[in-house]
């Protein structure tokens, strides 16, 4: 009889075996993908959003984990700085846009403006606004350039959030990970929720759409977003037999405009 794992706490999650065997094979055809994307010279971003402790980082740490560094980077900004608060809102993050043959992992992005700095504060109702109006031409205008964009929304239950950031305070290897915006997010979260709403109703696009992706088992949700990243792009030598089939109970494409 195959042990029963668990992950941190007493939840029954994908056993991990089964996980690290799924985990071996898409990360080989991961690797296949990103030969032909130099080889294409394609340019691509992946979005991670999400709350706080949804598990984006670690789902790209997965993704990252033996691609090579030479075509593949992370892109995790920090807060802008003055010269960049002066700047167009839009001009930090289009530097950091993927070159010829590279792939880019987003943890977070340009929605920052359309989740935690509304309900933070930290912009007004007018940027807010501008940003909805920007937002989904500039993504059309990107994607018709041939920058292929795919966006995922880590969804994460409040109970679950809570736990992750006890671990946070707790775990030695862990701390400095929680933040007093973390915290914040638990008071807040019926705003955040709206928020999400907001953003999903105007900036799910049909020319890019958002993923959404149930992160309470953090294992599924790394798999579901390897899966979905390979099955939506062709590449030499492909084995949809290794990719395997998504399970429709942890991502979904949420409806477009």
């Amino acid at each position: 009889m195959e042990k029963i794992d668990f992950e941190d706490s007493g939840r029954v999650v994908m056993p991990l075996k089964e996980y690290e065997e799924k985990k071996y094979l898409l990360q080989v055809e991961l690797l296949k993908w990103q030969n032909h994307v130099k080889e294409s010279k394609t340019q691509h971003i992946i979005i991670f959003e999400g709350r706080d402790a949804a598990g984006k980082g670690g789902t790209i740490k997965r993704f990252m984990e033996h691609l090579n560094p030479r075509g593949a980077r992370v892109v995790a900004l920090d807060k802008p700085t003055e010269q960049e608060r002066m700047e167009w809102y839009w001009q930090r993050y289009i530097n950091q846009f993927p070159s010829a043959g590279e792939i880019t992992f987003w943890d977070r992005s340009w929605y920052n403006r359309a989740g935690v700095e509304p309900v933070m504060g930290f912009c007004t109702p007018e940027q807010t606004k501008q940003f909805y109006k920007e937002c989904p031409r500039l993504e059309k205008i990107w994607v018709e350039a041939n920058i292929q964009i795919v966006k995922f929304w880590f969804s994460v239950s409040k109970e679950e959030q809570d736990r992750r950031f006890n671990q946070r305070e707790t775990h030695p290897l862990k701390v400095g990970k929680l933040s007093p915006i973390d915290r914040a997010s638990q008071t807040l979260w019926n705003e955040y929720t709206e928020a999400k709403k907001k953003m999903f109703a105007e900036t799910s696009i049909a020319i890019c759409p958002w993923l959404q992706v149930k992160s309470d088992c953090k294992r599924s949700a790394r798999i579901a977003a390897m899966q979905y990243v390979l099955t939506k792009n062709d590449y030499p030598d492909r084995n949809l037999e290794n990719i395997g089939q998504i399970d429709p109970n942890i991502l979904t494409k949420l409806k477009t405009k």
